[in-house]
Order: C-alpha cells, then sequence, then structure tokens
C-alpha cells in the first residue's frame, strides 16, 4: 500500500515520519507553522532504542557524525561531587548525546526540499469518505490520512480530540543550556547530579560544548524571573565542578526556561483518518530521556504498518494497537522516577540504593539491553525508495 500524508510539524517527530514515509515509498506533506525550519531547545541523549529507530530510517550514520557518547547514566554524584557509581575507562556508554538542532538537520537533509512547507499554521482538519483536508496558511492540503506530529499543543488534537485533558503541569521547572567547555574545571563527560531536591545533568554535545539541565520543584506553572541564569546559579553555585563554571560560561539569552508538563493518556492515537505521534500522543517527564526516542519509534511504526497492512484504517488500529501501550507506560514511569528524585528524602533514599548496589549491578542496567525501554527492536522497513 502507498499513498499521500500529510504530516503537521516540522519538528524532529515531523521530519522523522517524513522520512519513514519515504522509504515505504510513500509521498509527505510536511506543514511547520513556523517562517523557517528548525529546532528550539538544548541538548538532548538517545538510548539504544532511538539509535536502532534512527538506523532504520536509513540515517544512523549521519546521527553518530554529530552525536557526542554521553556518560551521564554511569555518573552519579551528590552536590558535594562525592560519586555515588562511576565510569571506568573503557565501561560502554550506551547513550549518545546531541544538540536537538545537530539531530534535526540530520532528518531534514533526508526529506524532500519539496516536500516542505512553512509558514503554514493548521486552522482546520476535514474528514470524509476519500481521505483528509487540511487547511494551512491560507491554503488547503488534499490527502489519505494527516499525522499529527506536532507536540505538546498540538493543532491536529485540538480540532479532533476535542475531549483530550490538556497538558498538565508536574510540579517541575527546569533550566536548560549550552555552552562552550574549553577551559572549564572539572568532569565534563556527563553526569547526573542530585542535592536538596534538585537534579542537575550534563552531556557533552559536538563542537566542544556541553548541555546542562537543571530541574527542581515549582508548583505553581509560568513563575518567571528577571534573570533566569542568575536564578538557576542561586540554586546550585555551591555545587561541585564544573556545575557553577558551566552555567556562569553560558551566555544568558542561550538559558531557556521551560516548565515539565505531560499529556494525559489518550484513549486512542486514531481518530478517522487522523493518526498522533510523538509530543502530540504522549508528552512525558523528560526523567526517562525518552521523550524524542519514543518519537522516533512511533514514525518507524507508523511506517511498518502503512507498508505491510493492506488498508489504512486497519494500518492506524494496528499502530495504535502497538505504540499507545509501550508509550503510557514509560510516561508513567519518567513520572514516577521525577517525583522520587524531586524531594530531598525521595533523593536520599535514592542515593541510600545506588550505594548499597554493587557495582556489577548497576554497569549491567547500563548495557544497551539493560532494561526493557532500551531493549525495544525496530520492525524492518520495506525500502521502496531511496
Amino acid at each position: 500500500m502507498t499513498g499521500h500524508a500529510i504530516v503537521v510539524g516540522g519538528g524532529i517527530g515531523g521530519l522523522a515520519t517524513a522520512v519513514a514515509l519515504r522509504r515505504i515509498g510513500w509521498r509527505a506533506t510536511v506543514l511547520e507553522r513556523a517562517p523557517e525550519l528548525g529546532e528550539v531547545g538544548a541538548g538532548m541523549s538517545q538510548a539504544p532504542n532511538a539509535l536502532r529507530a534512527l538506523a532504520e530510517l536509513g540515517v544512523e550514520a549521519e546521527a553518530r557524525a554529530v552525536g557526542v557518547p554521553t556518560c551521564s547514566a554511569s555518573n552519579l554524584r551528590r552536590s558535594d561531587g562525592r560519586y555515588l557509581q562511576r565510569a571506568r575507562p573503557g565501561d560502554p556508554t550506551p547513550l549518545l548525546a546531541f544538540h536537538r538542532a545537530d539531530l534535526h538537520r540530520v532528518l531534514l537533509g533526508a526529506v524532500p526540499a519539496d516536500w516542505l512547507h512553512t509558514d503554514a499554521e493548521v486552522t482546520d482538519v476535514r474528514q470524509d469518505d476519500g481521505g483528509v483536508t487540511v487547511v494551512a496558511g491560507g491554503a488547503q492540503h488534499r490527502a489519505d490520512l494527516v499525522v499529527g506530529a506536532d507536540g505538546i499543543h498540538s493543532a491536529v488534537r485540538t480540532v479532533l480530540w476535542p475531549d483530550a485533558e490538556p497538558p498538565r503541569h508536574l510540579g517541575r521547572t527546569a533550566w536548560l543550556g549550552v555552552t562552550d567547555v574549553a577551559g572549564l574545571p572539572g568532569d565534563l563527560t556527563g553526569s547526573v547530579t542530585m542535592g536538596n531536591g534538585d537534579l542537575l545533568l550534563i552531556h557533552p554535545v559536538s563542537r566542544g560544548r556541553a548541555y546542562w539541565a537543571l530541574l527542581t520543584s515549582q508548583p505553581t506553572a509560568g513563575v518567571r524571573y528577571d534573570d533566569e541564569k542568575a536564578a538557576a546559579l542561586d540554586r546550585v553555585g555551591d555545587w561541585h565542578q564544573p556545575v557553577p563554571d558551566l552555567i556562569r560560561a553560558t551566555p544568558e539569552a542561550a538559558v531557556i526556561r521551560t516548565d515539565i508538563r505531560e499529556l494525559p493518556p489518550l484513549r486512542t492515537y486514531v481518530r478517522g483518518r487522523a493518526v498522533l505521534l510523538g509530543d502530540a500522543a504522549h508528552a512525558m517527564s523528560p526523567d526517562r530521556g525518552q521523550g524524542a526516542g519514543h518519537t522516533l519509534e512511533d514514525a518507524v511504526v507508523l511506517a511498518h504498518t502503512l507498508a505491510t497492512e493492506p488498508t489504512i484504517d486497519v494500518a492506524l488500529a494496528r499502530y495504535d494497537a502497538e505504540r499507545r501501550p509501550r508509550d503510557q507506560a514509560t510516561a508513567r514511569g519518567a513520572r514516577s522516577d521525577g517525583a522520587r528524585t524531586a524531594s530531598s528524602a525521595g533523593q536520599r533514599l535514592l542515593m541510600a540504593m545506588v550505594r548499597l548496589m554493587p557495582a556489577a549491578v548497576w554497569r549491567k542496567g547500563l548495557a544497551p539491553d539493560g532494561n526493557p525501554t532500551w531493549r525495544w527492536q525496530p520492525p524492518e522497513l520495506p525500502v521502496r525508495s531511496s
């Protein structure tokens, strides 16, 4: 089965979907509301499951060329610098870290330019027996189905899932930044540091830079400061290096503030010839580092069902049955993980458990097949175009 899909959203999820559809011989029209294609945000890491999805999309080599191995999962520290668990030289590093813009460029390079439409904000989606019509940017686009890959505030979901609950605040907020690391002290191979209910993550990214993210409790959404960089530094200025100097070295304009939200579970990802993926379907807490990874999985599975099932309706039903339970289970786990590290008491309990855990057991859990999430294997896409 081949056809034509309208993909709403030109971020990582939308581009991954377009790449997957192209590989199975489908055409796609990608609608992005921004005036130009790009990726906002700072950094991310991708686990083995996501890297397998990138391989199935045919862009693994390009992705690895712009990614950097990170030891963040292996280096767990207290705010005074003490290591609770530490990576050894030669230990495997299953995670690959990216600047979001670098991974976005890799996917963008695999999508035909004439498939991409910017300044195309979706205002309506209509369905009939023959397919879907999407109104965007003053134009109408017609296709066999529409894929909502337009993020946590999805226009497709808003129009076609009016009964869906809105995204909810999880009582936490984050500061994010990327900066050059030349001359900075301390371990910049990647780490997670906990203290006083705060958590700070460091990933190395390409071109001699590092990404950092500071997560802290914030019961009220939308609280902001005149100087967000100073507010972040005020919380961790006395922590071990490189934490304070990394934040000080970050240009003020490069510090991003975002509240942690999730999308309450949907009863279905499918409405007629419309289907959701990525944050539009299952926006989740970042605590398991799986938001983008599950988005890449979604894209591969959607393309596989469209390529191997006899009708679109059957394909979408199978996609929903395969993806929704896994996505929502991971979202629940991420929420629980975040809740455990969002208080001093929870962190002390976690630190005690880590100290009692033999290093061999810790390292076994960090193998590429060390947990069920990472063990996911993509279906093989029947490649019908180059």
